[in-house]
């Protein structure tokens, strides 16, 4: 049991590692960290959607956001569009769970917003549609995937693709990229 253990923990902190050593990723985290602050000084909002343990990866990240990271400071506008039950049962039941997100960026979703759409696979169909109408918008779309990106890739102004396959890494490494996006623009935000 050891052992498996260890070659768990020795696989994530490999996904972890290459992550370290890619500087075009970093460099696109550290984009994105700019952009926000950016956005957040002109009252622009980030949303957050994703599927599963991704869906509650973007709530957890949106929370840090419109609650606090380090700092004792005002919310941010920022949400995850999940967590209305009523609304996404309704528009699941009544036209399809394709279109739980793009619905909801039409309706709400503001030029110059921003919206990252968390799938391993980057196939997701509902975060895909959701990327193609925050276009149709103007708002910026911030993928995190899995290795390559999927759909999302051509769809992304902001790609974060975790240099794995395999689900459970990718959602730790997408949790660590965050939590350090969250850290940085709340310092940045109100230095």
């Amino acid at each position: 049991m050891k052992d498996k253990i260890q070659a768990i923990v020795s696989e994530s902190l490999a996904v972890k590692n290459q992550v370290l050593q890619d500087q075009r990723l970093l460099g696109v985290v550290g984009d994105i960290i700019t952009l926000i602050v950016h956005r957040f000084r002109e009252g622009k909002h980030l949303y957050f959607c994703g599927n599963g343990g991704s869906a509650a990866d973007a709530q957890h990240l949106a929370a840090e956001f419109s609650g606090r990271f380090y700092i004792n400071r005002d919310a941010l506008p920022s949400e995850a569009l999940h967590c209305n039950t009523s609304y996404l049962t309704a528009v699941a039941n009544d036209f399809s769970y394709d279109v739980i997100y793009s619905r909801l960026i039409k309706g709400i979703g503001k030029p110059g917003d921003m919206l990252v759409g968390m799938s391993t696979s980057g196939n997701s169909t509902n975060i895909v549609k959701a990327f193609e109408t925050a276009r149709e918008k103007g708002i910026t779309t911030i993928g995190m995937t899995g290795e390559g990106g999927g759909k999302l890739k051509e769809l992304s102004d902001y790609l974060i693709d975790i240099p794995s396959k395999n689900t459970p890494r990718i959602q730790e490494a997408h949790m660590l990229l965050g939590h350090i996006i969250c850290q940085l623009v709340e310092e940045q935000f109100f230095s």
